[in-house]
């Protein structure tokens, strides 16, 4: 008789039963920024962090995911888990988003939608494919116990669901975010090439910056590394200026927890520092720019802007400063050789006008850094979007 080689049938595992459980978060972040994460989310309270790949999951209740949501400096999203399935054909991948309850998240009249990744799977090509087949079979079990649907909005619905498919295995999660974490609302205007909110927030991290001394950029730009600074340092959470949250519209949502969340971040808010930022600039625009989102965020009497070429930039008069840039580099901004000398000047601008500080320039080219000469005492590698870069440590003796 013939080996039985028949596949057994894919079964969908839950990783939640109810919501009312202590569930597993997961916190998306950028590659890099694994770390910071961690400590930030330790430092909020939450509860058996754990890295993984593209974030770090933590397990808490709905006030600590509101927590994280509201606070995180780091995070882009938060995500909560809830199935994870081998699936090879598009009957096995729906009878699989099936055995999930998801008639309990929000009302049948409510909106949805479904965001889908494919990769690497030898079954599935077509995300928007993949997308539709588990948006089916969610609304089929919507239509079975209500005899209603709910519709679809993609831009702001009231469930949206993400799935994820690598190498045929499923897994799918809840949105609790909505928009972007590193959307803080602030930014009115930008320049080329601006850094994101989270990762500004995150080099700061990495720099060991806890929001206790001056920081200085001398090529500020739009002034988000500023900004972020000057958040940290008066504990303003990044999230008070949303409108609103994704998690808001599920049915599990605590308007009370939730209240206490936001009372307790404005309760640890400071009104004043000892303490200045400070961003240089040599174009006009930008430092409009910067001054503008500034004074949206509401630090914009904290931080000084002016005009003034970076060759000759020396410290301000103050003890104990942390400089921290986000040059220009080819990727971005042209060709590497067109900023070969504002390298070398930036070295030298380091040795002669910031001697005894800590200095922190990122870095998307090995041979611009190479132009600096100078020895970094650390390396740390960061995404900047699709550009794989250096967060280089220098101290200036």
């Amino acid at each position: 008789m013939a080996p039985n080689t028949k596949r057994p049938k894919p079964q969908a595992v839950e990783v939640i039963s109810e919501l009312d459980t202590m569930p597993r978060f997961f916190a998306m972040t950028s590659r890099g920024l694994n770390d910071v994460l961690e400590q930030e989310l330790k430092d909020l309270g939450v509860e058996k962090v754990l890295k993984g790949p593209g974030g770090v999951y933590f397990d808490g209740n709905w006030a600590a995911c509101y927590r994280v949501n509201l606070r995180s400096r780091v995070a882009t999203r938060v995500l909560l888990p809830i199935l994870d399935f081998p699936a090879y054909k598009n009957e096995e991948l729906y009878h699989n988003v099936r055995k999930h309850d998801f008639t309990k998240y929000i009302k049948p009249t409510g909106t949805m939608a479904v965001e889908a990744n494919v990769r690497e799977s030898g079954a599935f090509h077509d995300q928007r494919f993949v997308a539709m087949k588990i948006k089916d079979a969610i609304v089929d079990q919507f239509r079975e116990k209500f005899d209603v649907r709910p519709d679809v909005d993609s831009a702001n619905p009231d469930l949206r669901i993400v799935a994820r498919c690598y190498k045929n295995q499923f897994s799918l999660s809840i949105d609790t975010t909505g928009e972007a974490l590193f959307k803080r609302g602030y930014r009115v205007g930008m320049t080329d090439a601006h850094l994101k909110e989270h990762l500004a927030a995150g080099l700061l991290m990495m720099a060991g910056y806890q929001g206790d001394r001056p920081v200085v950029d001398p090529m500020c730009g739009s002034g988000t590394l500023l900004i972020e600074a000057a958040l940290m340092a008066l504990k303003i959470a990044p999230g008070v200026q949303r409108k609103s949250f994704a998690f808001q519209k599920l049915a599990s949502f605590k308007k009370d927890e939730w209240q206490k969340e936001i009372d307790r971040a404005l309760a640890d808010e400071k009104d004043e520092l000892p303490f200045k930022f400070y961003g240089y600039d040599v174009d006009r625009k930008a430092l409009a720019v910067a001054e503008r989102n500034a004074d949206e965020a509401g630090v914009a009497q904290y931080i000084e802007f002016a005009r003034a070429p970076m060759e000759t930039l020396k410290a301000p008069p103050v003890e104990n400063g942390l400089m921290i840039v986000d040059p220009p580099f080819g990727q971005r901004m042209g060709d590497v050789g067109d900023w070969l000398e504002t390298y070398k000047n930036l070295a030298h601008m380091m040795k002669v006008g910031f001697k005894g500080w800590d200095c922190y320039v990122l870095s998307g080219s090995p041979e611009l850094s190479a132009a600096m000469k100078l020895k970094a005492e650390r390396k740390f590698p960061v995404m900047n979007g699709p550009i794989e870069c250096r967060l280089l440590k220098y101290r200036m003796f």
